[in-house]
């Protein structure tokens, strides 16, 4: 399954020409400062996502070596995540997606860094440390 997607302005959109990969939630803390809850995110070769920037608006945030976020500096739009150690493939916020996208939550990542306040469907657990 491909698919498109952009941000609330709509100054930064995509579009995925290969496949996507089903959805996985993560709970850590990075994510869910970056987000305001949790990321919910789809996956992709890097080769298969082309980004339309026209306006230069795609930032990346590298709070710690090993991760980048990707995300809107007009609207704020939180649109990526990638790993530095793995730079064949990019995450991709599953809110950003045109729907319909064919794809279904598989699993929570990190689940040990949830907040309080949420309460997670019946889904494969990592407490990930």
């Amino acid at each position: 399954m491909s698919g498109s997607g952009r941000c609330l302005c709509e100054a930064v959109s995509f579009v995925v020409t290969g496949p996507l990969h089903d959805v996985l939630d993560c709970h850590c803390t990075r994510c869910r400062r970056f987000t305001g809850h949790y990321m919910a995110a789809s996956r992709a070769r890097a080769d298969d996502v082309e980004i339309t920037d026209p306006d230069g608006l795609l930032r990346w945030y590298a709070p710690v070596p090993e991760a980048e976020y990707g995300f809107c500096a007009r609207c704020g739009s939180s649109l990526f995540w990638r790993s530095t150690g793995a730079p064949d493939r990019v995450s991709i916020c599953a809110g950003t997606l045109e729907p319909p996208t064919g794809l279904r939550t598989v699993e929570a990542w990190w689940t040990s860094e949830a907040s309080d306040y949420h309460e997670r469907p019946e889904l494969p657990e990592r407490a990930t440390e």
